[in-house]
């Protein structure tokens, strides 16, 4: 497929080209997720830049180097009339917190354009999914896409917490994250495009962002680009040809959230010194809440979150 074929497969894309129709979606909800400073931002304005066929690069979403925490707010920005790109906050380290929350953002649980707030509270955690019902969004085809930077470096650990949150990504939405890796020049991608799909990922694409420094279009960096982008709508149209509905994916995302949640306050619980636990615990009462909650929206079933 050439380049122009490329764009206007893009440009042209429908929810409404398979025989089973939309099935109750409109649009397309390409999620952007990743530690922060890794090039989130800039892929945006690269996405903008290559369909928009427009000579002058504009900051649609304004990026920095890695040592700025710029995006705290949900932030769309649409590339055509069906297909959004959302700027979810990054996160510093996939601790349980972190991924708690930005599984938040994954599942559409925190509304676009509402600042993300890193909480350390389950309580908290929980009515903010509930609070979420009084704006419920059932219509979002929701696509992850995790960008990394080849130029940084992780700890095994670190590794290991990115293998743990592909696999969640995948249960939360069905669909396996598609991994962009950005300054492919700057490292050995290779490498690390090794080490992602050893993960598991299915779809892993290298590529240079373009910048106010480096904004000459070029075939291979702008093929890249869209490469991207019609990956995430080739598994719009693979899942579209089976039976879906919308209203009870979003269900099943709100209980993986409670679950989830549950799960790891509880083995923080757990792992506290006994020395600590009579100062540090929660009132009963607070632990019986979360259960009542859980219990509630699991209809009594169980369900294993990694």
């Amino acid at each position: 497929m050439d380049i122009r074929q490329l764009g206007d497969n893009i440009r042209n894309f429908s929810l409404d080209d398979g025989d089973l129709g939309s099935q109750g979606y409109t649009r397309v909800l390409l999620q952007l997720f990743g530690y922060t400073g890794h090039g989130k931002s800039s892929f945006i304005n690269s996405c903008k830049y290559v369909l928009e066929e427009d000579e002058n690069l504009k900051e649609h979403a304004e990026a920095r180097g890695s040592d700025y925490v710029l995006t705290m707010v949900r932030n769309a920005y649409p590339l055509t009339k069906v297909i959004t790109m959302v700027d979810n906050r990054g996160c510093s380290k996939m601790n349980d917190f972190e991924r708690a929350e930005v599984y938040a953002q994954l599942g559409n649980f925190i509304p676009i354009g509402q600042r993300v707030e890193w909480r350390d509270n389950y309580k908290a955690m929980m009515e903010a999914i509930e609070d979420s019902e009084l704006e419920q969004n059932f219509s979002d085809f929701i696509v992850p896409i995790f960008v990394y930077s080849v130029r940084k470096q992780k700890s095994a650990e670190e590794k290991q917490n990115m293998k743990i949150f592909m696999e969640n990504c995948r249960k939360m939405t069905g669909i396996v994250p598609i991994i962009v890796l950005t300054f492919k020049s700057k490292g050995d991608y290779l490498e690390v495009e090794k080490r992602f799909r050893l993960m598991g990922a299915e779809t892993v694409i290298a590529i240079e962002n373009y910048t106010p420094e480096s904004h000459i279009k070029t075939l291979g960096r702008t093929t890249d680009i869209l490469m991207v982008i019609d990956s995430a709508l080739r598994n719009v149209r693979f899942h579209l040809e089976q039976p879906r509905n919308s209203k009870r994916e979003r269900i099943e995302r709100k209980k993986f959230m409670f679950n989830y949640i549950h799960q790891i306050q509880f083995q923080h619980e757990s792992e506290k010194p006994e020395s600590e636990k009579p100062e540090r615990e929660k009132p009963e009462r607070e632990r019986m809440w979360v259960e009542q909650i859980l219990h509630e929206m699991l209809g009594g079933s169980n369900c294993a979150i990694s």
